[in-house]
């Protein structure tokens, strides 16, 4: 008797989406995998969204909310209403490769020490160029993209430990997330995914980059600009007040604190620009915030079971 594939269960958070759904879902309809969920969590959308899922997307889940709850409130609702084993977080705006699923559950099932999966993503007009290939941090409080913009010629073409998976094509293990929680709804937007990955890593879960898991994105697409950059700048405060271990603090927290300052002295010099004031607005909300996320610090932290050389040595060297 063949054992039945694990339940591959896939979450995509929308808002007025619609013109992105259809290259969205028929990528998934065309999977080799042969045991995937489809949830689209919907924040409210009047463009039209909700009926374009039910007329051409039946079997399709579609949990609709009554507000916009935001990137982490319309995921985090998908996470709860799944039922697989392993969950993935898809941004509507892209179009994944058809054995995008098949390499994501066969590198989970060669590495059970990995909680989460970080997909190739490339730009979806411009094939041969990387949006991440996993997210990096950096000793001095900084996250980005690993690969980013580069042309892809190979270079990312190994599986390889990255910090954590870009939340706009991550894959959890529901095991980990039973552990360590879900996405933290105080971020709403942007910068949750580096947010779990810290919870994952400080508990012992490991993040695998796959190359054959292959996602082209739609980059900001569906979000960008002003509101971008006022929660890119509030939200990285939140990850490190919650996350970054005391020791660390203790031997780069110079570094950190000059690195938030020239971050906030770049946006002061662009301050006729609306997304640099945004950035500088988010900044001040991040430190207003701190009392809130100081609160879950202890809990984090006390998760921790990897060693701060550890630590050190998967972050990335200060930025120049």
């Amino acid at each position: 008797m063949t054992q039945q594939a694990s339940l591959f269960s896939v979450i995509i958070p929308n808002w007025n989406g619609k013109k992105f759904l259809q290259t969205c879902l028929d990528a998934l309809a065309q999977q080799t995998y042969p045991n995937v969920e489809i949830i689209i969590v919907d924040n409210a959308s009047q463009d039209g969204s909700q009926a374009f899922i039910r007329e051409n997307y039946p079997n399709v889940r579609l949990i609709e909310l009554p507000t916009n709850r935001g990137f982490t409130g319309a995921c985090n609702a998908g996470i709860q209403a799944a039922r697989g084993e392993y969950i993935s977080l898809l941004n509507n705006d892209t179009q994944v490769d058809r054995n995008w699923a098949a390499a994501v559950v066969s590198a989970f099932e060669r590495h059970p020490e990995v909680g989460s999966i970080a997909s190739k993503m490339l730009l979806f007009d411009k094939r041969d160029h990387i949006h991440t290939t996993g997210d990096f941090f950096t000793l001095d409080g900084r996250a980005g993209n690993r690969g980013v913009w580069e042309r892809d010629a190979g270079q990312y073409n190994k599986e390889d430990e990255v910090f954590s998976a870009c939340g706009g094509s991550s894959v959890y293990r529901r095991t980990m997330l039973d552990q360590i929680g879900i996405l933290d709804d105080d971020f709403f937007f942007s910068g949750e995914d580096v947010d779990l990955g810290w919870r994952a890593q400080l508990a012992g879960w490991r993040c695998l980059y796959t190359p054959a898991a292959i996602v082209y994105h739609h980059l900001s697409a569906t979000g960008g600009g002003v509101t971008a950059s006022y929660y890119d700048g509030r939200n990285l405060i939140f990850i490190l007040v919650k996350n970054y271990p005391s020791a660390l603090w203790r031997k780069y927290g110079f570094s950190v604190l000059r690195s938030q300052t020239r971050l906030a002295w770049e946006a002061l010099k662009a301050w006729r620009g609306a997304a640099a004031r945004a950035r500088l607005r988010g900044m001040l909300a991040g430190l207003w915030g701190i009392p809130r996320l100081w609160r879950k610090r202890g809990a984090i932290q006390r998760m921790r079971t990897v060693s701060i050389n550890y630590l050190e040595g998967l972050l990335q060297p200060p930025q120049r």
